[in-house]
């Protein structure tokens, strides 16, 4: 669509990939007209789209991860984005991920009258089920990116769209050098890739442990196993660094530092720590197993509560089943998971039906369009106020 008039979009996004995800909604709603303007809680990849900056917490995406960051950071930034509204009123509110950040600044924007366009729904599925009147009441559409989502809100009175997965978008236009990979896959036989995550506290829990199930392969004969390391954000490369210098197989190991793409792509077997990681993973047709080390205590006094799903890590949620091995949310022995990754290493029909499962998840979620489709219902929002307005 053409021709459509100057607009102006608040947008908001706490977190790396909501960042990219947010700029790339950006470029969408700027090929419909270049007059558009954009503004808005904005990361570095936002701002390259021409988005003005209220405030930058991509860079810094720890600090809402619970009450204290929110309390510190999220209350600031509310009172400005209530300021703004009310100053330069958008026409509409795109919010990306982060709902302890963005329920509340979803009320903020129907308290001004504003449509808010909600893109990558908190998952209610998995906990605090008792949001969902949040939602409902302070967003007019909702724009999931799992398959099964669309009709779980739905149910539940919430105007929710299926729009597709925007990571398999962002993969689909990069892809690993050759060459790289294969000097990656000289560095041993077999190559595991260890990925214990982007934040600083799940690297120290998960990593200790996917570097002792390697050293319970090299005792089981996997003798020319190396391992390849992600260090996925500066902050948490100091942290990689250190674990790998205090092990004692620190020969095995090789820190790979940014992106994970050649890492994915040259391993015949990853460990990650759970979430999108796996289904980066689930890309490159890879087979994992997901682990998480948190508290014993906290979760049984705390999480199992508060989680509503049979399993934890989004292969198996998104299947249905348990189509990867999963330790989560703690384990007491790295021994059960060196067991099923020397089972996934050694039998070929293990593996080969783990990756025909993972094909099949991974088609699942490979749309293209997703960016457009988002804009799309922003758009729509806005024609609906218009009619509105003029009734």
């Amino acid at each position: 669509m053409q021709g459509e008039p100057q607009r102006h979009f608040f947008l908001s996004a706490a977190e790396p990939s909501a960042d990219r995800y947010a700029a790339a909604v950006i470029r969408a709603l700027s090929g419909r007209s270049p007059g558009m303007r954009f503004t808005g809680v904005a990361g570095p990849a936002m701002q390259a789209e021409g988005c003005r900056a209220l405030a930058n917490l991509a860079d810094r995406a720890a600090m809402l991860t619970g009450v204290v960051g929110l309390l510190r950071t999220g209350y600031r930034i509310l009172k400005d984005v209530d300021r703004c509204f009310a100053v330069d009123r958008p026409d509409a509110v795109i919010l990306v991920d982060s709902p302890t950040l963005h329920l509340p600044m979803a009320r903020i924007a129907r308290r001004h009258h504003i449509p808010v366009i909600y893109y990558v729904a908190p998952q209610l599925w998995a906990w605090a089920a008792w949001r969902i009147g949040r939602v409902r009441r302070r967003v007019n559409r909702l724009a999931v990116i799992l398959p099964f989502e669309e009709a779980y809100f739905r149910a539940r009175g919430v105007n929710a769209e299926y729009v597709g997965h925007p990571l398999f978008e962002v993969l689909r236009e990069r892809a690993p050098d050759p060459e790289e990979v294969a000097g990656l896959r000289r560095l041993g036989d077999p190559i595991l890739g260890l990925m214990p995550g982007s934040r600083a506290h799940v690297v120290s829990e998960v990593l200790p442990g996917q570097i002792e199930v390697v050293e319970r392969l090299l005792s089981r004969g996997f003798s020319g196993i190396s391992a390849l390391v992600s260090a996925a954000t500066p902050s948490t490369t100091p942290i990689v660094e250190r674990l790998i210098a205090e092990s004692r197989i620190a020969d095995r190991l090789h820190i790979r530092r940014g992106d994970s793409d050649a890492l994915i792509a040259a391993s015949d077997l990853v460990l990650t720590a759970s979430g999108t990681s796996t289904l980066h993973i689930a890309h490159y047709r890879k087979p994992m197993i997901v682990m998480y080390q948190a508290s014993w205590l906290f979760y049984h006094a705390v999480g199992r509560w508060l989680v509503r799903t049979p399993r934890l890590s989004l292969p198996n949620i998104i299947a249905g089943r348990d189509i990867v091995p999963e330790f989560m949310p703690y384990y007491h022995s790295t021994a059960p998971i060196a067991e099923a990754a020397s089972r996934i290493l050694t039998d070929a029909s293990t593996r080969e039906r783990m990756i025909a499962e993972i094909e099949i998840l991974a088609a699942g979620l490979n749309g293209s369009g997703v960016a457009q489709r988002v804009a799309d219902m922003a758009l729509e929002e806005l024609r609906k106020a218009d009619s509105k307005d003029i009734a």
